[in-house]
């Protein structure tokens, strides 16, 4: 079994424990944005009104930026693939082929009605993905996301953008496996300038989708508790 790094108990968010899992979807294709954010918005509603398990959507998008709430214009130096406005927090960032996207769709009524530990646990989930292939990631108290120490300094390996309603969460991380760095080019990601952004190949770890998407939910349900394989697509 994969082994993850040890965390503290107060990066767990585990769910009541007569709840039933989350469900585990992985799409293959490339999902176009809006077409994601639709089926994501429509889930939350049904996950709200207590009528669909929690879920966790495991996917890649073709080149784009998505703007948040709090995105610069002027941060947009390139706009050389679709920009896309997004209720999420967070500034710009880039989504495409080889950045594994995840969307968690959890109920914060049955874990607990705290954001600041629903992001520490999202932070604990991605540093216990990324220790799996001995990685380091770690944590900036003034800059959300996962960090690693590089020869030149330290780059963002994973990006965490969230929106909840009625305590339902959703967007999620973004995890750069095998990305081209170069798209980045465009945007000032989550608006940090001093800092680069890496992934797991170019730190020399080749590690396939399949391969990264087997970690992360051995490293999720160290976090957040048990999860299903679904019963029908998203």
């Amino acid at each position: 079994m994969t082994q993850i790094a040890s965390r503290h108990d107060t990066d767990l968010l585990p769910t009541h424990a007569d709840a039933p899992p989350v469900e585990w979807h992985v799409s293959d294709a490339l999902i176009p944005y809006p077409d994601a954010l639709a089926r994501m918005e429509a889930r939350v509603a049904e996950i709200a009104a207590g009528r669909a398990a929690e879920a966790v959507w495991l996917l890649e998008h073709p080149p784009l930026y998505t703007a948040g709430t709090s995105a610069r214009p002027s941060d947009l130096v390139d706009a050389r693939f679709p920009v896309f406005e997004t209720g999420r927090g967070g500034q710009f960032t880039y989504h495409g082929p080889g950045q594994r996207v995840a969307y968690v769709m959890l109920d914060l009524k049955r874990r607990q009605q705290d954001l600041r530990r629903y992001v520490s646990a999202l932070e604990a989930w991605l540093i216990g993905t990324l220790s799996a292939f001995n990685v380091t990631g770690e944590r900036r108290e003034d800059r959300v996301g996962v960090w690693v120490r590089t020869p030149g300094g330290e780059e963002k390996i994973a990006a965490i953008g969230i929106r909840v309603r009625q305590w339902v969460t959703f967007h999620g991380i973004s995890l750069n496996v095998d990305p081209d760095l170069s798209h980045f080019g465009g945007i000032v990601p989550c608006g940090v300038r001093e800092h680069g952004v890496t992934s797991l190949a170019a730190l020399g770890r080749l590690v396939s989708l399949p391969e990264a998407d087997s970690v992360m939910r051995v490293a999720f349900e160290e976090v957040f508790g048990p999860t299903a394989d679904p019963a029908a697509p998203l």
